[in-house]
């Protein structure tokens, strides 16, 4: 009887665990919004949902950059993606005001939670779908998760800067919740910027930009937070009318010919 070798486990660079490491920060910060939440500290928790989305935003690119993408790196991070802006964003809406709303408030934040893991299983069973034309890697189908879970919390976020009672009735948060749950698991396009080049002429006015933004950030976060999210509200007429133009101009496939029977 032969004994078999057991073959040794290669070791793996800590350049390529980086993205790995991002996720799992990224996670961390949205577990820690939930206990803010329980702890009725709103802009703590908020903050900690906004620490996520930008640990999210670079894990990818990191991943890529560094050429260590993997399966694993993916499941890691639409889980991470589902619990930050899919289950936090849902319970912290349900402790500030869509408990007073009883067992209709309790369904509407499920509904939004349902829609946003229905946006993501749609998301990875796209990357493995048929290859699209390259133009497609401009635009989302529908609202991706990070932004869904900014613009279902705008309410909250608008709340910080005025006294708008109003902001906090439940029938007024639940028209948000049931219009953003909509637009993740809706067919409109929105623009991606992963794939955003800066032509030479326009970089350093993006840079100016840039640095107001984040000067007005640590200044005025919640009005930066509020004007950012409704800039991208506006862009969603314009990024259908561009999907539309793209698709117009994108060669048809070419039908498969049909093989006649024996």
């Amino acid at each position: 009887m032969f004994r078999q070798r057991r073959e040794r486990l290669k070791g793996l660079s800590f350049n390529k665990m980086i993205p790995n490491i991002l996720t799992m920060l990224a996670l961390c910060a949205g577990l820690t919004a939930i206990r803010f939440g329980l702890e009725e500290k709103w802009e703590a928790a908020l903050i900690s949902l906004a620490i996520a989305a930008i640990l999210d935003s670079l894990d990818g690119r990191i991943a890529r950059a560094l050429r260590g993408t993997s399966k694993f790196g993916a499941e890691l991070d639409s889980l991470s993606d589902f619990i930050c802006f899919g289950v936090a964003p849902a319970i912290l809406l349900y402790l500030w005001t869509m408990k007073d709303a009883g067992r209709y408030g309790w369904v509407l934040v499920l509904l939004f939670s349902v829609c946003c893991a229905l946006r993501l299983a749609r998301f990875n069973t796209d990357i493995e779908g048929p290859e699209l034309p390259n133009w497609t890697k401009n635009y989302f189908t529908g609202v991706p998760a990070p932004a869904g879970a900014g613009l279902v919390l705008l309410p909250m976020i608008i709340s910080f800067q005025t006294d708008m009672s109003f902001l906090r009735e439940p029938f007024f948060v639940a028209i948000f919740i049931f219009v953003v749950s909509g637009l993740l698991v809706s067919q409109l396009p929105t623009y991606s910027f992963k794939t955003l080049r800066i032509q030479h002429r326009f970089i350093l006015l993006t840079m100016l930009v840039v640095g107001l933004v984040a000067a007005l950030a640590v200044s005025a976060p919640w009005l930066t937070l509020s004007i950012v999210l409704a800039a991208y509200i506006i862009s969603f007429p314009f990024g259908y009318q561009s999907y539309k133009k793209q698709e117009a101009k994108s060669p048809k496939p070419k039908p498969v010919p049909e093989v006649p029977e024996e």
